[in-house]
């Protein structure tokens, strides 16, 4: 049943052991509520066959580029060239997002990245693929996520309504992720068996079942939103609206501190394998794939948890930040592999729970220049990150690299705890609940009614 426009625009209301912002209440949910709504589970079918091809070309990609020129650094230009598209022109695309239609917004970016694929299958095939056309392959594709991935972050809440929001963010969390499993697997085999041209073919091709999922969607079922009127000074508006709003700017600030200096795993892991424990490449796939794991577990667990909570936000990047610190220093090889898990899963508690805590803040009319903004600084991150963390590395060594990126996260997740609890007029509070401690944070006033009674 459709809602009103703007119905699911207003932030939750504050409770008392949570800082401001949009946190819910306590309730938990079925860990997969939100695939009985059969709009988002048409979407959610159409995106476990795309993400699996996405994750194939990416490793297919990377593939044939060091297969025609030998260079690494080619690759990271590859990388780049994806990613560029959405620093440059991530807001903008947030502002076309909230004038226009999402649905049809996802129909022309699944069918121009599905077009990408295939042309790129075409020209490997032939024999006829060179450098730069991977190159323009991957530009083109970063083109299409401006618009794709604040369109598709913004649309679940039209397709679930709010209160659903949390578990159908984790559940496409937890997709992406099983991808990440499934997908370079599947790579491998194909371009060892049939060529790289196969992967790209078949990535291309997983694209019908997204837009088949789109075209069967029931209108009427969606949660009616108001768009954005076509205006200038919008980029400007969305701005000013994040930095007015204080429980949407700093889970945004913490993401962006998390995602430049505490995911750049891929500097940190290989030389963990390569340097630390002279192990080679199949002990970084065993790191990447224990981290999938992990974060396969918070995806779930976040889905059950069905409300989104700013102090299980700041508790998770503190604790994200701890482990990492503890990875650094770990002795072994399969002490460190197993560090891999809880940093995988605190990872993906946080950007689920900001993902959600973001959404659940913004009045629908701005969500897509607020997401586009959150992706933004999460995607952004790295490019900025990772020079800063080989720099690290190559000076001090990996350990202290991985070790600054988890003290900066942590840190950065405990001052932005503190300043919140502090805006909403709450204090730490100690305390002992079923046999354990317990931290919460509560309203300065009730400091008279825990005193002891004279």
């Amino acid at each position: 049943m459709s809602t009103g426009p703007g119905a699911d625009s207003a932030p939750a209301p504050t409770t008392h052991d949570s800082p401001p912002g949009p946190p819910g209440g306590t309730r938990r949910s079925s860990m997969f509520s939100s695939l009985k709504i059969r709009n988002y589970r048409l979407f959610f079918a159409g995106q476990v066959v795309s993400n699996v091809g996405t994750w194939m070309q990416r490793i297919a990609q990377d593939w044939l580029v060091l297969s025609l020129t030998g260079s690494a650094t080619a690759v990271g230009i590859t990388t780049a060239l994806q990613f560029l598209p959405m620093l440059l022109f991530g807001l903008y695309g947030g502002v076309l997002v909230d004038r226009l239609p999402k649905r049809r917004i996802l129909l022309f970016t699944q069918v121009a990245m599905g077009a990408t694929g295939i042309v790129l299958a075409l020209l490997t095939l032939s024999g006829r693929v060179e450098v730069w056309h991977v190159y323009v392959a991957a530009f083109a594709v970063g083109l299409a996520t401006v618009l794709d991935n604040p369109a598709r972050q913004s649309f679940v809440s039209e397709m679930v309504g709010p209160d659903q929001l949390q578990n159908a963010v984790s559940l496409n969390s937890a997709n992406f992720q099983s991808a990440r499993l499934v997908g370079p697997a599947v790579a491998g085999l194909m371009i060892t068996g049939v060529g790289t041209g196969w992967a790209f073919l078949a990535n291309g091709l997983s694209f019908v079942a997204p837009i088949a999922g789109l075209l069967l969607m029931r209108g009427r079922e969606l949660h009616a939103v108001q768009r954005a009127p076509r205006g200038k000074g919008q980029l400007r508006e969305g701005l000013h609206y994040v930095a007015g709003r204080p429980d949407l700017i700093w889970p945004i600030v913490l993401v962006g501190f998390i995602g430049t200096f505490g995911f750049n795993f891929p500097v940190y892991l290989t030389a963990f394998a390569d340097d630390v424990f002279h192990a080679g490449a199949g002990s970084y796939s065993l790191f990447n794939t224990l981290m999938a794991v992990g974060s396969l577990v918070g995806a779930l667990l976040a889905a059950r948890r069905g409300t989104s909570r700013m102090r299980v936000l700041i508790a998770a990047a503190v604790a994200f930040g701890l482990v990492e610190l503890a990875a650094a220093a770990a002795p072994t090889l399969w002490l460190f592999a197993l560090f891999m898990v809880p940093i995988g899963m605190f990872g993906m508690t946080v950007n689920v729970t900001a993902n959600t805590t973001i959404q659940m803040g913004t009045d629908p009319a701005m969500r897509g220049r607020v997401m586009a903004l959150y992706m933004m600084v999460f995607l952004g991150g790295s490019p900025v990150g990772a020079p800063i963390a080989g720099w690290i590395t190559d000076a001090y060594g990996v350990r202290a690299g991985l070790a600054a990126g988890g003290a900066v996260s942590a840190l950065a997740a405990a001052v932005i705890g503190l300043f919140l609890a502090r805006v909403g007029g709450l204090r730490l509070a100690v305390g002992w609940r079923h046999g354990h401690p317990t931290l919460r944070f509560v309203p300065k006033e009730r400091r008279k009614e825990l005193a002891p009674v004279a």
